[in-house]
Order: structure tokens, then C-alpha cells, then sequence
């Protein structure tokens, strides 16, 4: 006996929140746990409820006390310094590149589009040896902007397609009208497709912002003193050298993390969901 139309329209609709259910489980659960955790007293994770019973603020003010080699407070800086500033040169080097490839015909134009594509399948970590030699070979370890020229430079290839496929879908006629009125390239590009391509714009720098403030391998090369690790380095570093291995201030410092990223997401959200579905069209 099959069913009726409002019975498999409630089966649907049972199973969809069901699984979103599921999955909001999955992905709320070890954030609550985290949370609880770091108003949790003492030094362990394990606890017998999520909420804990003595909660404590004991381990946000840990955080911002200078000690033998903890500098949260600094790691926090370097991380911030970082992220912006990718994310800052990402937007130029990327909208540039990307309107390069999108409005003009040049020889090897596809063939740069295709090894952009290829360079993105890379591993970044394959490249690690030899960007520590190449840092030791010039004294750059430790050095925050070489840090911010290698996330730019892997923040180009992929964002590129992805911005340059935007541009495509820009009218042309646009262009065309505004050479008519005598406008130059530059004033195009700047007052034209720019302020068009705001969606794309904010997912290339949600992108530039997140990737260096969550990386870990490639700093963990090439930043060796306390002073200027990132929030990542440092952190992993409170829980494994001899720093007292504090799993409770490792939770408190680790959610801080997430204020800039939601500041960020929050400030670009109304061109965040647009721009993620753009930009796919084929040049």
C-alpha cells in the first residue's frame, strides 16, 4: 500500500529536520563543550556536565597576564596584523588579476588561468622545507610580511578564477559606455566593476581574513620566538611545552579566536551568500 501525498510530504519533511538536527548536533556540540570548558575550574577538559558548577572567569584573566614565554595579548596582535594585512593585499593583487583576465586578450591568458588553477592543487605544506630554507637564506625567520606575501600569493590562484568569472558577468557594454563618455581602464576598473563586484570582493576577503588566523604549519616554520608566534602556534604551544599544559585557558584563548572572524562575517554577510554562488561562469 503506498503512501499518500501528505504522508510522503511529512516523511520529506520529517527527514529534513531530522537532518539538520543532526547535523546542528555535530557542529554545536564540541562548541558548547568549549565553551563550557573554559569556564571550568582547573587545569582538564573532562567534566561531568557541559555547564559547569563552579564557573569561573579565572581562565579569560590568565590570558592577558604576561609569563616566562606566554604573550597571548601579543600573539593576538600578530594574528590580527596578519589576517588584515592579507587580507588587505589579497583584495588588490586579486581584483586586479582577476579584471586583467576577465576585460583583456593577451597570448598565454588561458594557459595562466589553467596553471592558476593547477598551482591551487598544490599542497601548500609540500612547499615548506623549501620556504624555510629560502626564509634562512635571506634572515626573514620570524618575519611577519614574508608570512603575508606567501598567504597572498596562495590566496591569488584560486580566488582569481573565481572573481575573474564574476567580472565576466559584468555587460561588456558597461565598459564600452564609459570609454564612449572617456573614461581610461583605471577609472573602469575602479568606479565601474569594483563597486559590482562587492559580493565576490567579500568572499575573497573572508578568505584572505580566516586563512592566515587559523594556519598552523606553514608559521609554525617560520615564526621560532615567543614573541611572534600567532594565536595558533602559541596556543598549541600552551598545551604541549612546559607551560603547564592548561586545557581550560587553551578553550578560553581558542574562542576568543572567533570574535574577529564574526565581526568580519557579520560586516559582510548581506554580500557573502550572493558572492559564494557567483562567479562560476566560464571564460
Amino acid at each position: 500500500m503506498g503512501f499518500t501525498y501528505k504522508q510522503q510530504k511529512f516523511i520529506r519533511l520529517s527527514l529534513t529536520y531530522f537532518i539538520l538536527v543532526l547535523m546542528s548536533c555535530i557542529v554545536l556540540y564540541p562548541l558548547i563543550w568549549t565553551v563550557g570548558a573554559s569556564f571550568n575550574p582547573g587545569n582538564s577538559l573532562v567534566s561531568t556536565s557541559i555547564i559547569p558548577k563552579n564557573a569561573t572567569l579565572a581562565h579569560y584573566k590568565e590570558l592577558f597576564v604576561i609569563k616566562d614565554t606566554f604573550y597571548y595579548v601579543q600573539w593576538y596582535i600578530n594574528s590580527l596584523k596578519i589576517s588584515v594585512f592579507t587580507m588587505l593585499f589579497s583584495l588588490v593583487f586579486v581584483s586586479m588579476t582577476a579584471y586583467s583576465f576577465s576585460r583583456f586578450r593577451f597570448k598565454g591568458r588561458k594557459n595562466g588561468l589553467m596553471l592558476f588553477l593547477l598551482l591551487q592543487m598544490i599542497p601548500q605544506f609540500s612547499a615548506l622545507i623549501a620556504i624555510f630554507v629560502l626564509a634562512q637564506m635571506l634572515g626573514l625567520i620570524n618575519s611577519h610580511w614574508l608570512l603575508i606575501f606567501i598567504y597572498v600569493g596562495g590566496q591569488i590562484p584560486m580566488n582569481t578564477y573565481l572573481m575573474k568569472g564574476y567580472f565576466d558577468t559584468i555587460p561588456r557594454e558597461l565598459d564600452e559606455s564609459a570609454k564612449i563618455d572617456g573614461a581610461s581602464n583605471t577609472r573602469i576598473f575602479l568606479e565601474i566593476l569594483i563597486p559590482l563586484a562587492k559580493p565576490m570582493l567579500a568572499v575573497v576577503a573572508m578568505n584572505g581574513f580566516t586563512g592566515p588566523l587559523g594556519d598552523f604549519a606553514l608559521s609554525s616554520i617560520l615564526l621560532r620566538n615567543p614573541e611572534y608566534y600567532t594565536l595558533p602556534i602559541g596556543l598549541y604551544k600552551l598545551v604541549t611545552d612546559k607551560m603547564g599544559a592548561s586545557y581550560t585557558t587553551f578553550a578560553a584563548g581558542a574562542l576568543l579566536i572567533s570574535i574577529p572572524i564574526a565581526v568580519i562575517f557579520v560586516f559582510l554577510q548581506k554580500y557573502f551568500v550572493s558572492g559564494l554562488t557567483a562567479g562560476g561562469t566560464k571564460g
